[in-house]
């Protein structure tokens, strides 16, 4: 089984910024969670982080036909990006998302999520732990379908 794992804008900085509302773990330090559990399960996962909307919807793009899953934290494009929408429903594969922090305790247009209605599931609020429990989560749905 083959996972990407894409970051929008800003999640370079995860570790570095309001860590009252975004923590102290970098996404260097995710990924390498994210790495051991990965061979835990015995699955491959990848890494793409980008602040232009447009390489994320090439490195969605990427995944069709090629991977298995995608787990992706949009950033900020959660609530603008119709093109990340239609690019995760065009991928066809199984896609989590992911939002370190509660999206529907925040502002009020942050509770709006675009690129979720094309996402088999939101893991929202637990912190970076939602990142292993979204890998977690794709392997088992992966076994379902077969």
């Amino acid at each position: 089984m083959r996972v990407r794992v894409i970051n929008g804008p800003n999640l370079n900085l995860l570790g570095q910024r309001e860590s009252q509302i975004y923590g102290v773990e970098s996404l260097a330090a995710v990924e390498e969670r994210m790495r051991d559990l990965a061979a835990e399960l015995g699955v491959e996962v990848d890494f793409v982080q980008s602040n232009s909307e447009g390489a994320l919807v090439d490195a969605i793009q990427e995944c069709r036909g090629q991977r298995d899953a995608i787990i992706i934290n949009p950033g900020g494009y959660t609530h603008t990006s119709v093109a990340i929408h239609d690019a995760i429903r065009a991928a066809e594969v199984p896609a989590i998302e992911v939002h370190v922090s509660n999206i529907h305790a925040r502002e009020g247009f942050r509770a709006t999520t675009i690129t979720g209605a094309a996402c088999v599931g939101i893991i929202s609020g637990m912190g970076v732990l939602g990142y292993p429990l979204a890998l977690r989560a794709a392997v088992e749905l992966a076994g379902r379908e077969g």
